[in-house]
């Protein structure tokens, strides 16, 4: 209902600069730019002033910035309002190499609700992800499938709890310990085991604290935030082995997903917004019922 210009302008703008936006809008820096300058052409007008360090707006550019944030809101204030009272209600659920949307859409085929559709939408694996998509829950996409365990995400969403995940060890499919049904943390000893940095989740602060403690021939080496693809082909470049959850199991062709003799979990569910439109209401009642039959 509004154009899609706008709102990456307003992304720019509050991040700073064009490629923080991009990160944030799962899209290039140049179609960020394009985007920008087109609407800046269209209008007539200098919306930002570009420098070294980033972005800033002009004075036009805080006019349009305050009057587009007021258009995008109207606007889904309006298509929350029709979405209440249409039998046809449509939730987007978010996908990704890390967050698959499987568990909620084999959740969904038990339903067999026909007012509800589904949508599918891609999302990027960049690592800043899981502290960015606050802002397009309720916007680009309702709901998405992942581990919470995250000291970021329990903060910034609701969440509907589905289950947990054993925490394995990812190992290379060349590597001497590939073969092996189970691991224990002897085996580790002289390896090199990618965690994730101090401070982003409790459970592998515990098993990091575990290892640093009782077991220090395991060398430690520190992951950004968040896991991404790039993690995983480094993880089979140099040999590492790398903590994942159960779920990641075929995440990685070449990357063999191993448990361990310890009892670690990270809790897995919904993830979305702290105000929920009808229709994820809607959807989680649906699950729900068809969760409490299971049991």
């Amino acid at each position: 209902m509004y154009n899609q210009q706008i709102k990456t302008f307003i992304t720019v703008a509050d991040c700073g600069s064009f490629s923080k936006a991009a990160e944030k809008l799962f899209i290039t820096t140049v179609s960020v730019m394009k985007q920008v300058n087109t609407l800046e052409n269209h209008i007539g007008v200098k919306l930002l002033v570009r420098t070294n360090h980033g972005v800033k707006l002009t004075k036009e550019g805080e006019t349009v910035y305050k009057t587009g944030k007021e258009i995008i809101e109207l606007s889904e204030k309006t298509i929350n309002k029709l979405q209440g009272g249409n039998k046809n209600l449509t939730i987007r659920i978010g996908t990704s190499l890390l967050y698959p949307a499987n568990p909620l859409v084999d959740l969904w085929n038990k339903v067999q609700n026909p007012d509800i559709k589904i949508n599918i939408v891609p999302m990027g694996d960049s690592y800043t992800n899981l502290l960015t998509l606050a802002d397009e829950l309720g916007k680009t996409i309702d709901c998405f499938a992942s581990g919470y365990d995250s000291n970021h995400i329990d903060k910034n969403h609701n969440i509907y709890p589905l289950g947990e995940n054993s925490c394995h060890i990812s190992v290379p499919k060349n590597h001497k310990l590939a073969n092996k049904k189970k691991l224990k943390l002897s085996d580790l000893y002289g390896e090199n085991l990618m965690l994730l940095k101090k401070g982003n989740s409790p459970v592998i602060d515990k098993i990091r604290n575990t290892i640093e403690t009782k077991h220090p021939k395991i060398n430690i080496i520190d992951v950004a935030t968040f896991y991404n693809a790039q993690v995983f082909n480094e993880c089979v470049e140099y040999g590492y082995l790398m903590e994942t959850p159960s779920i990641w199991a075929n995440i990685h062709p070449s990357l063999v997903s191993i448990p361990v003799e310890w009892d670690y979990k990270l809790k897995f569910g919904i993830i979305y917004p702290k105000k929920p439109n009808k229709a994820i209401k809607t959807f989680l009642e649906k699950i729900e019922k068809v969760i409490n039959e299971k049991e």
